[in-house]
């Protein structure tokens, strides 16, 4: 998760988003990175072009103005083999935005919606799912095609605004057993785009320093996550006991909506569990959708951190699979918050 949104900002700053981009860019438009006096957090990629941003960012923090907008040409301007052009917004943190983004801390499981004024006065605002704003002010601000990325638009007066969707992950991962290799999977996933609920029912497995985007379940009843989790999530199961594993295969493969459901274990272990699911009447079709062994073909080392990398990797490839599939009939995220240990 994006760590300006999930620290609150402590220093004087100014945030860089990347709103345009025209041909091959280095990142997405809606990437971003928060610059201060002395260091930086997270990057909008490209070598030159970070480093020109980083500049006019400091600038800003030196008395410069509340927002501008910037263009570049990567090839003929920055000398940058991407050869296409980037519009970069630059925000100063000030209370307006601060406001917001303190308020958008609070919504990472909910669709949210950054309105922030380029031109004239300081304003900024966050919408949710449906429009409404739900922190902030803005005289005259622009209504939100909430069907489009990150843009600028303006309003009736010319004045330009930036339009940046904060979204809610999309892939959702439950992940079962707080082992050596969970633990290893949980810090991986911690820095992508994701939430995870982590299961066990040994509260003690669990470190103290949870990523952001983790909700911990210590808990001796996991089928009851499984039967209530959101259609589509993504299941993982490394637990301390084969007969959990297998109780626990046989709940998610009882759902129709699984996104995705790996086991760790051998090529044996998939050769077992397949025989006593099929004898339990699991069809067939359900049992080949299970993925067992985990993990990208081709790596062999056993190391957690190892097996980590592979999974995650692998994790990525099908969420991002997903998401393009569902692209079109993507709808707004409201996820329940879920009860975590209190540490």
């Amino acid at each position: 998760m994006n760590q300006w949104l999930t620290a609150r900002i402590a220093e004087p700053a100014v945030l860089v988003t990347v709103t345009i981009v025209e041909g091959s860019g280095p990142r997405e438009p809606g990437a971003k990175m928060l610059v201060t006096a002395a260091g930086q957090v997270d990057t909008i990629g490209g070598g030159h072009l970070e480093m020109c941003a980083v500049e006019v960012a400091r600038a800003m923090l030196d008395g410069g103005s509340a927002a501008r907008l910037e263009r570049y040409a990567l090839g003929p301007t920055l000398g940058q083999c991407c050869g296409g052009v980037v519009h970069l917004a630059f925000e100063l943190v000030d209370p307006p935005l601060q406001n917001v983004l303190d308020s958008l801390r609070a919504r990472r499981r909910e669709d949210s919606w950054r309105l922030s004024a380029i031109d004239g006065p300081s304003a900024a605002l966050l919408l949710d799912a449906d429009g409404m704003t739900v922190a902030g002010e803005g005289e005259g601000a622009p209504a939100v095609d909430r069907k489009r990325g990150t843009h600028v638009i303006k309003d009736a007066a010319g004045r330009r605004w930036l339009a940046d969707p904060c979204l809610a992950p999309r892939a959702h991962l439950l992940l079962f057993g707080a082992g050596h290799v969970g633990a290893a999977i949980v810090r991986m996933l911690g820095e992508l785009p994701c939430t995870v609920t982590w299961v066990d029912e040994r509260e003690d497995m669990f470190p103290s320093a949870i990523p952001a985007n983790v909700t911990v379940e210590a808990t001796d009843m996991p089928e009851a996550l499984v039967a209530g989790a959101p259609a589509g999530a993504s299941y993982l199961v490394m637990t301390h006991s084969h007969a959990l594993d297998q109780r626990l295969s046989e709940a998610i493969l009882a759902r129709a909506d699984v996104g995705w459901f790996g086991l760790i274990g051998s090529k044996t272990k998939r050769v077992q569990f397949e025989r006593r699911m099929a004898a339990r009447g699991v069809p067939k079709d359900r049992i080949d959708a299970m993925v067992c062994p985990i993990g990208l073909a081709g790596i062999a080392n056993k190391l957690p951190a190892a097996i980590a990398a592979s999974v995650c990797a692998q994790l990525l490839m099908v969420w991002e699979a997903q998401q393009s599939a569902a692209l079109d009939a993507d709808t707004p995220i409201r996820l329940a918050s879920v009860t975590a240990i209190k540490r």
